[in-house]
C-alpha cells in the first residue's frame, strides 16, 4: 500500500510537472521522448550522458527551467529501467528528493507514469538556493590504497569509513565518528543526493567511491566537483597540503603534519607484536588521545579544502572541463577488463624463466647472485680486464657486447638484458589491481594529471607507457601462453621475456559479446602546430596524403615532391626532426630521440636542426613570438593577444593575480603560477638554472618532483600550448562520442579505447567520422581519426 509519504509527494510532483508541462510543453514531450530513446539503447546512463543524447538531437534546456532538469532525467531512466525488469523500487534504489518531501525507505510497487511525475521536482529555478557540501572521509582497509586503486580499495572485506567530515557553506565543520558507531543523520543522507546541492571533496573521486560502496547505491556524479581538480587546472601542485604551502594559507587552515602518522596508526593494518598483544589493527580505544587528535586531521582537512575553494575560485574551471570530468569518472567506474587467465601464466612464465637464466649466469659466472650490479661489475672488469667499465646501465652494456671477444661474456650480458625487462612487472600491477567483482582494473589514468595542459596521466598499470606489440600472431601467442605451453612459445617466438612484454597491451581484453574500437588522431601535435604557426606546405600535407616524415625529408633536403618514400634513408632523418626539433630542440633533442643509435653521425645533427628551421620558418617565428607576448604580459602585468592560424584565432597571454594565463582557442587557459622575468642569473646549488632576462614560474620539477622555480622559454611555451589544444581537440572528440551513445573506457596520449556491443549499431567508421570533424573554435584545422576493431588493446600491426 502507497505510503502517506509517497501520497504527499505524489501530489507535489503532479503539481511540478503540470507547471513544466504548460510553461514548456514542446521541450517536455521531445524530453520525454528521447528518454525512452536512451534508455532502450544503453544499459547505463547518468545525467551528462542524457544531456549531451539531447544537445545531439537539438533539444537545449529553457532559461525557464532549472539545470537540474537533466539530473531528473537520469532518474526516470533508471527507475523506469528497474520497474521494466523487477516491476517494483527497492528502497536503495530510490532516492528521489523533493523539495520538502523524500521518496524511499520502502518497497512499494510505483507505475510507471507516477515515476516519470514523480521525478521533475525540483526543476525550477526559484526551487531552492544552490548549497555547497564539503566532504573528507578517513577509511580503513587491508588492501594497498596506492598500488590497487581506490575500487580495488573499497571492494576488500575488510573497508570501513571510519570518520566522515563535512560542512555546508561557510558552516562550522561536523565530524561523524563511524568507528564509534554513529551514523550519517537523516538530512544529511537526503542532501547526498539532492541535486541543489553541489558535493564537493579533495580528490573526489575517494569519497564518491567510498560512499557508494557503504550507502550501496550511486550518488550522482554531476552533482560533485573535485578541489583537486580545480587546484591542478591552475598548475597548483597536487596534494592537498602542497597547495595550501603555495597559497600561503593561515596556519590554523594548513593540513596538521602529524596526520601521515596518523592515517598509518588507524588506516593501515599494523604488525601483531608483543608489545600490541598481537593484533593486526588499531582501533580508537588502543589509543584515544590520537583518536582525538585524528578527527581535529579529519576536520581540519575540509577546512582546508574550503579555504582553497575559496581562493582559487576567481579562476573558475570551464563548465566543459566539469562535463569532461564527470565523463572521465564513468570511464574510470566501469573500468578496462583483464584477462585473468593469461596474466597468471605470465606471472609464472616469467617466473620459470627467470629462475632458468639466474641458474644459468651462476653457471657462467660462479657469482652467488649474478643479479647483483656490484657482483657483476666487479666480475666483468677482470673478464675484460678493463676497469673503465663503470656501470651495466641501457646504454653501456651494448657498447660492451660489441667490443668483447668473449662468448661467456657476450651470454652473461644477453642474460642480464632480458632478466631486466621491467615492463613484465606491468602483470603483477594488473593482478593487484584486478577487481575480483568482475576482473576489471579501475582508475587506469588520471584526469589532468600531466598538469596545465590537461592532459591524462597513467596510474596502476601506466598504460601511457606499455610496450609495443610487433609479434606477428598475436592471436598464437596469446594461447600459447595461456594454455602454459612455454616451450613451444619459446620454440616459436624466441625471447620469452620480450614475447611476455609484448603481450602486455593484450591483456586488456572486450568483455564477452564486446569488441574493442581503438581508434586516434592521426599526427595530432604536428597538424596543431602546423595550424597554428600556419605553415602552409604542411597544411597541404595534411590536407592530402599526411605523409609529414616523407614531406619533410623533401623540404629539407630539397627533394621532389613524392621521391622520398617509406623505406628511403632521407625518411629516416624527416621522421627524427619531427620528433625532435618542434619545441626548439637541436643537437641534443635529436640524440634524446635517438638520432645516434639510428645510424646518425654527431657531424650531421647540427645541419639537420639548421635544415628543419629552413624549412618551417613559420614555427620559428612562432616559438619567438610566443615568448615575447609571455613576458611582454608578465612585465606590463597585462593581456598580449596573439594573433594565430593565420588570424583565423587568437592566443591572449595576460597576468591575472599571481598567475600567467595562456587563453587557448577553446577558452580554456593554462596557468603558470608566481612568474617573474629573471634580473639576474637564478643559481640552485650554484649552478645557473635560468640566465637573466629569463622567464620563470614556480611548479614541479618533473626529476625531483620537488616544488620549486621553473625556466622557461618560446619553445617550452610552444609545447605546452600545442599539446594543450591537442588535447582540447581529444575532449571535443570524447564528448561528441559519448553523445552518441560509444561507450569509452581510457584515454592513452592521443587514442581512445572504446568498448561496444558486437550487435550494437555503433562503428569504427562513425568513430572515425566524429574524431575527424571540424571544431568550431579551430577554423582551417585539419583532423582525421583512424583506428581498427579489436577483442583486446594492441597496437595496430602494419
Amino acid at each position: 500500500m502507497t505510503s502517506e509519504r509517497m501520497k504527499a509527494a505524489m501530489v507535489l510532483a503532479d503539481k511540478c510537472w503540470e507547471k513544466a508541462y504548460a510553461v514548456e510543453p514542446e521541450f517536455v514531450e521531445q524530453y520525454l521522448s528521447f528518454a525512452e530513446e536512451l534508455l532502450t539503447s544503453k544499459s547505463e546512463v547518468q545525467g551528462d550522458d542524457f544531456r549531451f543524447y539531447c544537445k545531439s538531437r537539438g533539444l537545449d534546456r529553457p532559461e525557464s527551467l532549472h539545470p537540474n532538469v537533466w539530473v531528473s532525467g537520469v532518474r526516470a531512466l533508471k527507475i523506469i529501467g528497474w520497474i521494466d525488469r523487477i516491476g517494483k523500487v527497492e528502497p536503495t534504489q530510490l532516492h528521489n528528493h523533493m523539495p520538502t518531501v523524500t521518496l524511499w525507505r520502502s518497497t512499494l510497487p510505483v507505475s510507471k507514469q507516477m515515476i516519470k511525475m514523480s521525478i521533475f521536482a525540483p526543476i525550477f529555478p526559484e526551487s531552492k538556493p544552490q548549497t555547497t557540501l564539503r566532504i573528507d572521509l578517513e577509511t580503513y582497509s587491508d588492501v594497498d590504497l596506492k598500488k590497487c586503486g581506490v575500487h580495488k580499495y573499497v571492494e576488500s572485506d575488510n573497508f570501513e569509513v571510519l570518520l566522515f567530515a563535512y560542512a555546508f557553506d561557510d558552516e562550522p565543520v561536523k565530524v561523524i565518528d563511524f568507528a564509534n558507531g554513529e551514523k550519517i543523520p537523516y538530512e544529511l543522507s537526503l542532501q547526498l543526493y539532492d541535486p541543489t546541492v553541489t558535493k564537493t571533496a579533495y580528490n573526489a573521486a575517494f569519497e564518491m567511491t567510498c560512499l557508494n560502496k557503504i550507502l550501496n547505491a550511486h550518488l550522482e556524479r554531476d552533482q560533485w566537483r573535485c578541489t583537486s581538480v580545480h587546484a591542478l587546472y591552475l598548475g597548483l601542485p597536487g596534494s592537498l597540503g602542497e597547495v595550501g604551502k603555495v597559497l600561503g594559507l593561515r596556519e590554523d587552515k594548513q593540513k596538521l603534519t602529524s596526520g601521515w602518522s596518523l592515517i598509518r596508526y588507524f588506516c593501515l593494518p599494523c604488525k601483531p607484536t608483543l608489545k600490541n598483544g598481537g593484533r593486526t589493527r588499531n582501533l580508537p580505544h588502543h589509543d584515544p588521545d590520537k583518536w582525538a587528535l585524528f578527527k581535529e586531521y579529519c576536520a581540519r582537512d575540509v577546512d582546508s579544502e574550503r579555504e582553497i575553494a575559496t581562493q582559487i575560485a576567481k579562476f573558475p574551471v570551464p563548465d566543459q572541463e566539469w562535463d569532461l570530468w564527470h565523463l572521465d569518472q564513468r570511464m574510470m567506474n566501469k573500468g578496462v577488463k583483464v584477462d585473468r587467465k593469461l596474466v597468471s601464466a605470465a606471472i609464472e612464465c616469467d617466473g620459470i624463466f627467470k629462475e632458468r637464466m639466474t641458474a644459468e649466469a651462476i653457471a657462467l659466472t660462479g657469482l652467488e647472485n649474478p643479479n647483483s650490479r656490484n657482483q657483476l661489475l666487479k666480475w666483468l672488469q677482470v673478464e675484460e680486464d678493463d676497469d673503465t667499465i663503470v656501470d651495466l646501465t641501457k646504454k653501456s652494456v651494448p657498447k660492451v657486447l660489441e667490443s668483447t671477444d668473449s662468448e661467456i661474456v657476450r651470454r652473461v650480458l644477453e642474460l642480464r638484458q632480458e632478466m631486466a625487462k621491467t615492463s613484465v612487472s606491468k602483470y603483477h600491477a594488473m593482478a593487484r589491481a584486478m577487481c575480483d567483482k568482475d576482473d576489471s582494473v579501475k582508475g587506469l589514468t588520471q584526469f589532468y594529471g600531466a598538469n596545465r595542459t590537461g592532459r591524462w596521466a597513467g596510474r596502476l598499470v601506466q598504460v601511457q607507457n606499455l610496450p609495443q606489440n610487433k609479434l606477428k600472431d598475436l592471436d598464437l601467442a596469446r594461447h600459447l601462453l595461456k594454455s602454459r605451453d612455454y616451450e613451444t612459445l619459446e620454440l616459436l617466438f624466441g625471447n620469452v621475456p620480450d614475447t611476455l612484454s609484448q603481450l602486455i597491451r593484450t591483456a586488456f581484453v572486450a568483455r564477452e559479446g564486446c569488441r574493442y574500437i581503438i581508434v586516434d588522431f592521426s599526427a595530432i601535435e604536428a597538424r596543431v602546430i602546423a595550424w597554428m604557426a600556419w605553415c602552409q606546405w604542411r597544411l597541404d600535407v595534411f590536407a592530402t596524403h599526411g605523409k609529414i616524415y616523407e614531406a619533410s625529408a623533401e623540404q629539407m633536403f630539397k627533394l621532389p615532391a613524392g621521391s622520398v618514400t617509406k623505406k628511403s634513408p632521407y625518411r629516416q632523418k624527416g621522421k627524427i626532426s619531427e620528433l625532435a626539433l618542434g619545441y626548439q630542440g637541436g643537437a641534443g633533442a635529436l640524440k634524446t630521440m635517438g638520432a645516434l643509435e639510428m645510424g646518425l653521425k654527431e657531424e650531421e645533427l647540427e645541419p639537420i636542426k639548421e635544415a628543419w628551421r629552413a624549412a618551417n620558418p613559420e614555427i620559428v617565428q612562432f616559438w619567438y613570438a610566443c615568448e615575447r607576448s609571455a613576458k611582454e604580459a608578465v612585465m606590463g602585468k597585462k593581456s598580449v593577444s596573439l594573433p594565430i592560424a593565420g588570424k583565423r584565432a587568437s592566443l591572449v597571454f595576460e597576468y591575472e593575480s599571481g598567475f600567467l594565463t595562456v587563453q587557448l582557442p577553446s577558452k580554456r587557459k593554462l596557468y603558470y603560477v608566481k612568474p617573474r622575468i629573471e634580473a639576474k642569473d637564478l643559481l640552485r646549488e650554484k649552478f645557473v638554472v635560468a640566465r637573466a632576462g629569463s622567464l620563470t614560474y614556480e611548479g614541479q620539477d618533473q626529476k625531483t618532483k620537488q616544488w620549486t622555480r621553473l625556466s622557461t622559454y618560446g619553445g617550452k611555451l610552444v609545447e605546452n600550448i600545442t599539446q594543450a589544444v591537442a588535447r582540447d581537440c581529444l575532449a571535443e572528440s570524447m564528448l561528441a562520442l559519448n553523445a552518441a551513445g560509444y561507450t569509452q573506457l581510457a584515454t592513452v596520449h592521443d587514442e581512445i579505447i572504446i568498448e561496444t556491443h558486437k550487435r550494437e549499431a555503433r562503428t569504427l567508421k562513425g568513430a572515425e567520422t566524429i574524431m575527424g570533424r571540424s571544431i568550431g573554435w579551430a577554423p582551417g584545422l585539419t583532423l582525421r581519426g583512424d583506428g581498427f576493431e579489436t577483442n583486446y588493446y594492441m597496437k595496430e600491426i602494419e
